[in-house]
């Protein structure tokens, strides 16, 4: 994988900071967009711009063809059919919308939902409001010290009460990938259903939702080197069958009258209103241009990043490291006694270190590390690994002004 010349596919790591040049290691937030996204966006509003499924013109026949057919390649990344890929905005309005059109209506008093110790906020806020309005309680499996799930402690969590098991597949604060296919295996036993939070793994691992087993699976486009605003829902085709629409409108209809209506089948029953046509067609271009490199090869290369970055960040006298499970993707997060975190981040950012501070809208496992925020530097497809040098000089240089 030649670094240097992907590089030259993403206009912003042209630019300087500072006066220097940018090292960009926020990927955990929002990934850069390389050229070919750019086009596809450009190509859209200046030849195509069209409402699609309602129009016989040209432009609607096409937009509607790039936007259905960024569908099939979406599907064709996952291992999924088309008709499984809801578009929606991002992996929070996907949980969302399976948090209430899946499970609460089968939610009652007495019933549980069981999340983990390391989730994102997105994935604890939804179920904790499906669980106020019906009675049902949230259950949290517990972690090790190191950032990994405790196994037995959760499989005896699974209970004939547990509706349904809500998980990140690698955590955003921490790194640590989750065995996904062993823990659905547990819940599956029981005929537990599982939804994963898949915003951080798509673009650091090779994904296939048939071979994971999950019922449900959502990620954010922007993340996966995507537009922002746009995400995807993988659900099994007989849930999605199943459940009632969440949101009413145009375009996820068959036929309305004042009496009744009845609605398309999914997945345009999830997607009501025009939707972001030009993220959909965005998000198409950006996956098929992470296909055309090979996952495999961004794989083997952020891990040699982290590995190295990991290293060099440890030996610097007084960090503490936030995460330290065996199997991590991506993502170093760490504090420095002495130095506030965002204190941190204003002087990396001096020398065009762009890094994330803050709890990073993980709280509840800042308060397992006994911590306010960390510093997370995390690493994507276009990293230099010569860019961890000017990281831990700027980490020296923190040290010495506020230690």
């Amino acid at each position: 994988m030649n670094i240097a010349e992907l590089r030259a596919d993403f206009p912003a790591l042209q630019q300087e900071v500072h006066d220097r040049p940018l090292i960009y290691l926020d990927n955990a937030a929002t990934t850069h967009k390389p050229k070919v996204v750019l086009d596809a966006l450009d190509k859209f509003y200046r030849e195509d711009n069209s409402n699609v499924h309602r129009g016989v013109h040209t432009l609607s026949q096409r937009a509607t063809d790039s936007y259905e057919g960024a569908r099939a390649k979406i599907a064709q990344f996952l291992g999924a059919e088309a008709n499984e890929i809801v578009f929606v905005r991002g992996a929070t309005e996907g949980i969302n919308l399976v948090a209430n059109a899946f499970l609460r209506p089968q939610l009652h008093k007495g019933d549980e939902v069981l999340i983990t110790a390391m989730e994102h906020h997105a994935n604890i806020v939804p179920w904790q409001l499906a669980c106020e309005a019906t009675g049902a309680k949230l259950r949290v499996a517990p972690m090790s010290q190191a950032g990994e799930l405790l196994l037995d402690e959760l499989e005896t969590l699974l209970t004939p009460r547990t509706k349904l098991l809500a998980l990140t597949h690698v955590s955003n604060a921490l790194g640590t990938v989750n065995p996904i296919a062993q823990i659905t295996e547990m819940a599956h036993a029981r005929g537990i259903p599982v939804l994963v939070d898949g915003a951080q793994a798509v673009q650091h691992l090779s994904v296939n939702v048939c071979e994971l087993g999950v019922d449900f699976y959502a990620l954010s486009g922007h993340k996966l080197y995507g537009p922002t605003g746009i995400g995807v829902l993988w659900g099994r085709s007989a849930h999605l069958e199943g459940m009632a629409p969440w949101q009413g409108g145009g375009d996820m209809i068959r036929s309305v009258t004042f009496e009744k209506t009845e609605f398309a089948p999914p997945p345009l029953r999830f997607e009501a209103g025009t939707p972001n046509i030009a993220g959909a067609i965005g998000l198409g271009a950006a996956v098929e241009y992470l296909a055309g490199i090979g996952l495999d090869a961004i794989v083997a290369h952020e891990r040699e990043l982290l590995t190295a970055a990991t290293d060099a960040v440890a030996a610097i006298e007084g960090v503490r490291l936030i995460g330290t499970a065996d199997a991590k993707a991506s993502v170093l997060s760490f504090v420095i006694e002495g130095v506030h975190p965002h204190d941190i981040g204003t002087v990396l950012d001096r020398y065009g270190v762009a890094v994330r501070t803050g709890h990073h809208c993980a709280q509840p496992v800042m308060a397992f590390y006994g911590v306010p925020a960390t510093v997370r530097a995390s690493f994507g497809l276009y990293n230099y690994r010569a860019e961890i040098v000017p990281l831990c000089k700027a980490l020296r240089e923190a040290q010495e002004l506020f230690a």
